[in-house]
């Protein structure tokens, strides 16, 4: 019994570190522009299949994961320059609507290149699977938690050592004034884009030899990691993590214990509950409104 309860939460852990990966993409950008970029997904869906086209052509797998990286740091300026900057002015309902359809076009595009099949990636360990008390733990979840661990901390040490960090710091909090004391915005605003679009990428790398890879898998990654990011507090990077734990084993347990048909519904009804008691999420701000 203990074995297979271990079983469920390695599985869970596993999942909530790549669903924390996406979320902390849709915290960077929400606290740049308080737009939710629902092109967050695909960004983990080109992470995986260019790395498994590159493994393909015969290149060796850190040179091929750094190249899908670039590409999708790529596309996430590219996203931001030619679709996000040229609507600045407009409200964030039209930007969030602009990314739904960068969104559509990204998985289009991905579908002519690609095709609609599934992809396989090797696990990046010789060793498959090891055991531990009883319980079978893939070696590839090993990789997933320890580099979202690096990038956790990565995150934590920019945006609290690095001036540009703070300026992104500065212009989630008051963009009017981190202009008056000369951050530009609009640049700020491109470097979250491009460090969302960065972890996407590699959370999708790092799941691929786990769950596959296609044209179609950011869809509902992305839906999970936004909201994991909701659970745990929109624009919290603390949030973002344990939002993404927390449903990763919620979802881990209700398919293991009561049915996998119902596990992609436990994300909808944990978000109901936590923001019906907690409407800012888990570590949201809380605001006090003066009148």
């Amino acid at each position: 019994m203990f074995a297979e309860f271990l079983q469920y939460l390695f599985s869970g852990v596993t999942i909530g570190a790549t669903y924390a990966m996406v979320a902390l993409g849709f915290t960077l950008v929400y606290n740049a522009s308080h737009v939710i970029n629902f092109a967050q997904g695909e960004f983990l869906m080109i992470g995986g299949m260019a790395t498994v086209s590159l493994l393909a052509m015969g290149v060796p797998l850190p040179l091929a994961i750094a190249m899908a990286v670039a590409l999708a740091a790529v596309l996430g300026v590219a996203l931001h320059k030619l679709a996000i900057a040229p609507a600045r002015k407009a409200d964030v309902i039209t930007l969030i609507i602009i990314t739904i359809g960068a969104s559509i076009f990204l998985r289009g595009l991905a579908q002519i290149i690609w095709g609609k099949e599934f992809h396989a990636m090797p696990s990046f360990s010789a060793t498959e699977s090891v055991n531990v008390m009883g319980a079978v733990m893939y070696t590839q979840s090993l990789w997933v938690l320890a580099v979202a661990g690096v990038l956790v901390l990565l995150l934590a040490l920019f945006f609290t050592r690095t001036l540009m960090g703070k300026a992104i710091l500065a212009t989630s909090m008051n963009p009017g004034a981190a202009r008056l004391m000369g951050i530009r915005t609009q640049f700020v605003l491109m470097l979250a884009f491009m460090l969302a679009a960065v972890l996407g990428a590699m959370a999708g790398i790092m799941v691929a030899p786990i769950t596959l890879t296609a044209y179609d898998i950011g869809i509902m990654l992305g839906l999970k990691g936004f909201v994991a990011a909701a659970i745990g507090g929109m624009g919290s990077g603390v949030g973002a993590v344990v939002g993404g734990l927390l449903l990763g084993i919620a979802e881990a347990m209700t398919a293991g214990y009561i049915s996998s048909d119902y596990k992609d519904a436990v994300a909808f009804l944990l978000i109901l509950v936590i923001l019906f008691f907690m409407p800012r999420g888990l570590f949201g701000a809380r605001v006090a409104e003066r009148v």
